[in-house]
């Protein structure tokens, strides 16, 4: 009897090195490319609820990422982030065909392949930098109030006014706090172009600016019972010529692009998690850029030829495709909805 079970159980884990037909390396790529997964699950998860905690005062994506290179001033919202989604998207595409080339063992056309994907890879990562600068650096500039709100300027129909062009010079030194002569150990960030006292003046010489809060209001024809985030007629709120003056008495800040400690867009918690999740996404797509290299190495120097098989290529296409699918879940939710 203790025979017969011995003879089964052999049978039935007798799966040598590739259970369910399954390499190992592959097995522990899809071991990864889950794991990851839950990572990036989870950090959506936590973006989606400060999203919702916070709609009212959450920036206009819009607003925000607006800019196309050699266009500056041209309003385009979303335009540049399409066209780095599709990129990186067609990078996927010549993944798939570098890896059917692999299948049938011409290494001419999986170096060709992989080449491009490489380059697909940079110019997606380039990309991200390139909007990474416009998004610290800022265009439009605010004013931080007190409780740490956000109020910007714009004209009677709504269109923005650049604290450069609203601040005037006074004659008046501003001093930058420093650990030696302040509190031990401690120093203030870089100054602001302009001081506070200078953008109210110019506010006040300005009598056809008014001030944009952060609270956004939703127009009456929206419907029922959907959340206000799902709604795309969103609009801040514009005071009157009295109600800017009053609340320009609580400012404290001038505001110049985005950091993690004050954000010219509106809620700080929307730069927070524009720099974790896109440059945690960024790193796995350099990350990916570096090991499709080094595989487009060997291919060109045979050593898969060699080997007469092409699965490593199959493995890394493994997670470039996660990269990829990540990154449409990340431009959905953060960027579009």
């Amino acid at each position: 009897m203790g025979a017969t079970v011995t003879t089964t159980e052999e049978k039935i884990w007798d799966g040598g090195n590739e259970p369910m037909g399954v390499s190992y390396g592959k097995m522990m790529m899809w071991f990864f490319i889950l794991s990851d997964a839950l990572t990036f699950t989870g950090f959506l998860a936590a973006y989606g609820f400060s999203r919702y905690k916070f709609a009212d005062s959450w920036p206009i994506a819009d607003e925000v990422f607006n800019h196309f290179p050699f266009l500056h001033g041209s309003d385009l919202p979303m335009l540049y982030v399409a066209l780095m989604t599709f990129i990186l998207i067609f990078s996927s595409v010549t993944m798939v065909l570098a890896v059917d080339a692999g299948h049938h063992m011409k290494k001419s056309k999986v170096a060709f392949y992989m080449f491009l994907t490489v380059i697909g890879g940079l110019i997606f990562v380039g990309s991200q930098a390139w909007e990474w600068k416009n998004f610290i650096k800022g265009e439009y500039g605010a004013i931080e109030t007190k409780g740490g709100s956000i109020i910007q300027f714009v004209d009677a129909e709504g269109k923005r006014y650049k604290v450069s062009d609203l601040a005037v010079t006074l004659p008046k030194d501003r001093v930058q706090h420093e650990s030696k002569n302040g509190i031990w150990f401690t120093s203030e960030a870089s100054l602001p172009d302009y001081s506070v006292a200078e953008v109210i003046e110019g506010f006040k010489a300005n009598p056809n600016v008014l001030v944009r809060t952060q609270e956004a209001y939703f127009d009456k024809n929206d419907k029922k019972g959907v959340h206000p985030t799902l709604n795309k007629e969103k609009h801040k709120t514009i005071l009157t010529r009295e109600e800017s003056l009053a609340r320009l008495n609580d400012a404290v800040y001038v505001v110049q692009g985005a950091s993690l400690v004050r954000n010219e867009y509106g809620s700080k918690q929307f730069a927070n998690f524009f720099f974790f999740i896109t440059g945690f996404h960024g790193f796995h797509v350099f990350s990916g850029v570096v090991i499709n290299f080094i595989i487009f190495l060997n291919v060109i120097l045979g050593t898969y030829e060699k080997r007469r098989s092409y699965e490593m290529v199959e493995k890394v296409g493994l997670y470039w495709h996660f990269v990829d699918l990540v990154w449409v879940f990340v431009f959905t939710f953060f960027y579009l909805v």
